[in-house]
C-alpha cells in the first residue's frame, strides 16, 4: 500500500507556524510515523495538503519535505490510525446524554446530540480505515438522535414499515391537505413542496388533532396519514419519492430537513434556516402567514441549490 510521508523540521523560533503545521496535519488526521514524520494513506487530497505544510514551514524558516511511497518499517502503517479509542469517548459521551434523556430534557439533549454529530462526522472523515468502533458509535448516535426527537416532540410520527408508491401527480390536484398546527420544519417545507410542485391550488387545514383530519383531505406529517415518515424518509423526502421529484437540488434540500426534523447530518445552513424558521414561528400566530413567511426560505434554498449544482 502506498503512503505520503512528510518529513520536516519545524522553526525553532517561530511558535506560530510550528502551531498552524500541528494543527493543520491534526485535522487531517496524519499519523506519526517517528519524530518529524508524518504519514497519510495515498491520495491527491492528502498529498496536496501534507505539501501545503510543507510549502508553510519552509516558508517560516523551517525544512520539509515530502514523499510518496511505503514505509521502511516493518509495522502495518494502518495501526497508527486506529481510531477506537476517540471513538469510544465519543461513544460515552452519547451514553451520557442517553442517561440524562427525560421529557423534561429533551431538547437539550437533542442540541447535544447535534454537536456530537458534528464531532462524529469530523471523525468519520479521518477514519481512513473503518471498523466496528465507527459503526457502533454511528448506531447509538443514531439512536439516541431519534429518541431524542421523539421525545421533544412526541406528536410526531413513527416511521412507517412500508414501500414508496410512485404516484400520478394528475390526480393530486385542487385537493384539500391537512396537516397539524404550528407547523415545523418537516411539515412547512412538506406544504411548500406540495404548493410548489405537486398540487399549485392546494389549500391546507391546520388540525389541533389527527383525528379532526376532514375525510376528504389528504394529511401529511402524522401517524395514519397518506404521506409521512416511511423508512428513513421524513415527510418531505417521502413526498419527493411518491411524486417523482427528486432532483440533485430538492434532495439537498431534503437532507436539510431531514436533520433538522428527526436528526443525522447537517448541513452548514441548517443553524441558520433553524434560526430564521424558530424566530418565524415565534412572532407569527397564523398558520397560514407562516407557512406564506416560511415558503421564501426554502424557495431562496432550492433556487440557490439549483444555481450551485448548475454551475
Amino acid at each position: 500500500m502506498l503512503w505520503h510521508l512528510l518529513v520536516l523540521s519545524l522553526p525553532t523560533e517561530n511558535a506560530t507556524a510550528r502551531m498552524r503545521a500541528w494543527r493543520s496535519l491534526k485535522a487531517a488526521g496524519a499519523a506519526v510515523l517517528r519524530d518529524g514524520v508524518y504519514l497519510l494513506p495515498a491520495g491527491d487530497a492528502h498529498g496536496a495538503t501534507l505539501q501545503a505544510v510543507a510549502d508553510d514551514v519552509r516558508a517560516n524558516g523551517g525544512e520539509a519535505q515530502v514523499f510518496a511511497g511505503e514505509p521502511a518499517d516493518a509495522q502495518d502503517p494502518r495501526a497508527l490510525f486506529d481510531r477506537s479509542a476517540e471513538f469510544g469517548a465519543l461513544l460515552a459521551e452519547i451514553g451520557n446524554c442517553r442517561a440524562a434523556l427525560d421529557d423534561d430534557t429533551a431538547a437539550q439533549v437533542l442540541k447535544r446530540a447535534r454537536k456530537l454529530r458534528k464531532a462524529f462526522e469530523q471523525l468519520v472523515a479521518i477514519d481512513f480505515f473503518a471498523g466496528e468502533a465507527q459503526r457502533q458509535t454511528g448506531a447509538a448516535l443514531s439512536s439516541l438522535e431519534a429518541d431524542a426527537a421523539r421525545a421533544a416532540a412526541p406528536d410526531e410520527p413513527r416511521a412507517a414499515a412500508r414501500a414508496v408508491e410512485r404516484l400520478d401527480m394528475a390526480h393530486y390536484q385542487g385537493r384539500v391537505w391537512a396537516t397539524r398546527r404550528r407547523p415545523w420544519v418537516d411539515r412547512l417545507a412538506s406544504a411548500w413542496l406540495i404548493r410548489r410542485f405537486i398540487d399549485p391550488q392546494a389549500r391546507f387545514v391546520w388540525l389541533k388533532s389527527p383525528v379532526d383530519c376532514p375525510k376528504r383531505a389528504l394529511g401529511f406529517d402524522f401517524d395514519g396519514a397518506a404521506f409521512t415518515h416511511v423508512g428513513a424518509r421524513v415527510t418531505f423526502e417521502t413526498l419527493l419519492a411518491s411524486f417523482g421529484l427528486e432532483t440533485p437540488a430538492l434532495l439537498r434540500l431534503g437532507v436539510l430537513v431531514h436533520g433538522l426534523d428527526a436528526g443525522g447530518v447537517m448541513p452548514p445552513e441548517a443553524a441558520g434556516v433553524e434560526r430564521v424558521l424558530a424566530g418565524m414561528r415565534d412572532v407569527i400566530a397564523d398558520d397560514d402567514q407562516l407557512l406564506g413567511a416560511a415558503a421564501g426560505v426554502f424557495e431562496g434554498l432550492w433556487v440557490t441549490f439549483e444555481k450551485e449544482l448548475a454551475a
